[in-house]
């Protein structure tokens, strides 16, 4: 049997084209007159009358197979803006592309969401010489409101916005669905490919703060594509080809003449680095052999080609020691691998007289930059700008991607700028079809909020730093006797869960495009918008069940037979949050800024706190602290919460442990 809910997804996509043609011919059949058929007006109102029927049956059917897509979260936002899309379609059809805006609501009172369109409406109506009062587009919209399973009621307020009330019958539904299906990504349209370009540090340097950011983000970024239902291709752009290889493995044939037939003991590469770099500069000999071995190895004499690949596979190793720590799944493709394809590049723009000469260099100047790439440099090499260009392009042609993130420090911004409208201007893609985009971030900052370095200036190793980490987090928990609690395992695994869970958090939870302070004293703090926080908080919602001896096979029981009561306040609170988690991550898909899904989780497990000291879940005898009476409907709510928030650590990343 094939995907109910691809089978459903299908006739909802086909009923709604039917209502769009069905809609057309009802607006042409208004106007009889203009068909040339004032004699048959009879027979078109009779036609029209069955079309207006049918059009309403089909609605009906599409609320109806809505409502049994069960397996995947609805967003009840989106959900909202199509309804309000139709009604203001109807209640003012002149109007141009109207502005839809449909939020939630940040008063309870108020009602739950908001459509705050009429005033932008009455706007543009002015701009027009219409002069309309925005409180009665209100009403003409409110009046309009099609059948539909979600709003209760809605309420006029102020000078025009529409205050939304949901069904809590509804709510109610779509939380048993939640429960019996688990957080379900809501349907996608079609499989698109992304690929997304981040981590990239240079071979035979060692990670810094700044591959860290690029890191995290990029990771996050592909778990938020992977758990929507996206083709992701997760590539890692190292610096492995240029100048510095011929330095590098003519300082390797000195220091460990034998390479070829004994690998090379090369325990510190950084420092290996360090000591080419100072006789490249010091020594004019050797400068001019790493000259020489730049040639041999870019005309693939075996023998360079095996010192390369021994100092990038001593890189790949320490690259994999961050990468198991962060638990990072990426491939692989470094600036070597688009060396052949760089001079198909080149002759592409030339051959579309795009390429222009100056000072011996081949330049290409693209529409509304001022600064041109370089494609071939005056001594017949390449450049950066030719590899990215070669890399954008074999991503758009060979990997057929509908979206490509590149996530670098900010910086690298202009250079994205410049390489995107020269891909443009040779017609490689078209930004209305194609998502491509520079997803930048700040620096990296320490505590004096000057640029994160060690006291004696030099760059933080990625792996020192993780260390460190470990080592704080072992001393938060047991200054919480968790290791008097906790197996030796358990404890480990904490460990390792707060340590890389704050230092993740830590980076997300701030706007990407800022800069931000690295404290671990305030990462590993347990109060406030932290890992520590959250990571505690969800162990105290696991671990109510388990107090109130409930297991997993009860819960599953009770969410297919005990409906979910949201009377109390905080309850309904509770409800609702819940179920924005489809609005939050349609959002950072619009934005890319992850802060708003950490924004979420701090939220949710705020409210959740709020629901659980107004709520008694379980009430236990006061003498005995025996379990006297268990609230089922709340525990699934915590069950709920639970699922969520899992769900949110697990697109940041995040690990967390049943016990800590």
């Amino acid at each position: 049997m094939g995907d109910p809910v691809a089978g459903y997804t299908s006739r909802i996509q086909q009923q709604e084209l039917e209502i769009h043609s069905l809609t057309a011919e009802l607006e042409s059949l208004k106007n009889p007159q203009g068909l040339g058929l004032s004699s048959h007006l009879d027979g078109l109102r009779e036609e029209n009358a069955k079309l207006k029927y049918r059009l309403n049956v089909l609605k009906r059917s599409l609320q109806e197979e809505r409502s049994q897509c069960s397996k995947t979260m609805m967003n009840i936002n989106q959900r909202l803006q199509e309804i309000f899309g139709e009604a203001i379609r109807e209640a003012c059809p002149d109007l141009e592309n109207p502005p839809l805006a449909v939020t939630p609501n940040q008063q309870a009172k108020f009602g739950d969401y908001q459509c705050n369109s009429a005033m932008a409406m009455a706007q543009m109506m002015k701009s027009k010489g219409l002069k309309v009062n925005p409180r009665q587009i209100a009403e003409n919209i409110q009046q309009n409101i099609p059948d539909n399973e979600l709003i209760e009621k809605t309420e006029i307020a102020g000078p025009g916005f529409i205050n939304v009330h949901l069904k809590r019958s509804f709510v109610s539904k779509l939380l048993t669905n939640l429960l019996l299906n688990g957080v379900q990504p809501p349907s996608l349209e079609s499989k698109k490919k992304v690929v997304v370009d981040f981590s990239s540090p240079n071979i035979a340097k060692e990670m810094h703060v700044g591959h860290l950011r690029s890191t995290i983000i990029g990771d996050s970024m592909c778990r938020l594509f992977e758990f929507l239902g996206y083709d992701v291709l997760r590539l890692n752009h190292v610096g492995d080809w240029g100048t510095q290889f011929g330095m590098l493995i003519a300082h390797l044939q000195d220091k460990f003449p034998n390479y070829l037939t004994v690998s090379p003991p090369i325990g510190d590469l950084q420092a290996f680095y360090k000591e080419s770099k100072k006789r490249f500069d010091e020594e004019e000999d050797f400068k001019k052999r790493a000259y020489q071995c730049v040639v041999k190895l870019q005309s693939k004499d075996p023998a360079f080609i095996k010192g390369w690949n021994l100092i990038c596979d001593v890189s790949r190793n320490e690259f994999q020691k961050v990468y198991n720590c962060l638990d990072i799944q990426i491939i692989e493709r470094g600036e070597s691998f688009y060396q052949e394809k760089m001079t198909a590049v080149v002759k592409e723009f030339e051959a579309k007289g795009l390429v222009e000469m100056d000072e011996g260099r081949k330049i290409v100047f693209a529409p509304g930059q001022q600064i041109p790439l370089t494609v071939v440099k005056s001594d017949g090499g390449y450049t950066y700008d030719t590899s990215d260009l070669a890399a954008l392009r074999h991503r758009l042609f060979d990997e057929k991607a509908d979206i490509i993130i590149y996530v670098t420090d900010s910086g690298q911004g202009t250079h994205f700028q410049v390489v995107f409208a020269a891909a443009q201007m040779i017609g490689w893609y078209d930004p209305n079809v194609t998502r491509v985009e520079h997803a930048g971030f700040g620096v990296v900052l320490g505590e004096d909020k000057k640029k994160f370095k060690t006291r004696s200036g030099d760059t933080v190793r990625l792996m020192d730093l993780l260390d460190e980490g470990l080592k704080r987090s072992m001393e938060k928990l047991k200054e919480k006797d968790r290791d008097k609690v906790l197996s030796t395992e358990d404890l480990t695994k904490a460990q390792r869960s707060v340590a890389f869970g704050c230092i993740k958090y830590a980076d997300l939870s701030h706007n990407r495009i800022n800069d931000y302070v690295f404290s671990f004293d305030k990462m590993l703090d347990d109060r406030g918008n932290t890992a520590a926080y959250l990571l505690y908080a969800f162990t105290r919602i696991r671990s109510i069940a388990r107090l109130a001896n409930i297991d997993e096979a009860a819960l599953r029981k009770a969410a297919e037979t005990t409906e979910v009561l949201l009377e109390h306040d905080k309850e309904w609170k509770l409800g609702k949050c819940l179920l924005r988690f489809p609005e939050i991550l349609q959002k950072i898909l619009d934005d890319l800024l992850l802060h708003t899904l950490c924004d979420y989780l701090y939220e949710l497990a705020t409210t959740f706190t709020e629901f659980y000291d107004s709520c008694y879940c379980i009430e236990k005898d006061r003498q005995t602290g025996e379990v006297v009476k268990v609230n089922m409907w709340r525990m699934l709510l915590c069950d709920a919460t639970a699922a969520i928030m899992a769900k949110g650590f697990d697109i940041l990343g995040i690990n967390p442990v049943s016990r800590m």
